[in-house]
């Protein structure tokens, strides 16, 4: 049933926002919670790297005996020492390369998950629009995604 409701004077609030604002969401924050102490020389390589396996570490430790619930009113344990299952836990979407410029989607087809041509089909997109290869090529994208979209273009290629 719909209700015809209207925002005009109104004034909302999203209790998400507050509590992102006061809980941050960032690498030293989760280390503070996870491994209570302080991250010493955030943003550096090694020193994120290293806060970040132990927080790991520190989550399957804290959530192995964690049991849900379901929509369905399954229980289940989310967090295992299992990496593929933590894997799948964890992906929002199956990435073509590391950034998420570029995923599969579910037909395996790998599309642009930005821009313009967002959801679009990046062979489709090369084929329409050849242009667009050099813009990314000459952007400021990162390695990876250059060298994906270059062996999507090279199989095209070779069809």
């Amino acid at each position: 049933m719909e209700a015809d409701f209207d925002l005009k004077g109104r004034k909302l609030i999203d209790v998400q926002n507050i509590f992102h604002f006061m809980e941050p969401r960032t690498l030293s924050a989760a280390y503070k919670f996870y491994c209570d102490k302080p991250l010493i020389n955030a943003h550096s390589a090694e020193a994120d790297v290293i806060a970040t396996y132990e927080i790991f570490k520190a989550q399957l430790e804290k959530y192995q005996d964690t049991e849900l619930e379901d929509e369905k009113g399954n229980k289940f344990k989310p967090v295992q020492n299992d990496i593929a299952k933590i894997c799948d836990l964890t992906t929002k979407t199956k990435n073509a390369d590391l950034a998420g410029r570029i995923i599969f989607n579910e037909a395996g087809v790998e599309v642009f998950a930005f821009g313009k041509h967002k959801d679009k089909s990046v062979e489709e997109i090369f084929t329409k629009e050849p242009s667009y290869y050099t813009w990314i090529m000459q952007g400021n994208f990162p390695l990876y995604t250059k060298k994906v979209i270059t062996q999507i273009r090279l199989r095209m290629k070779l069809k």
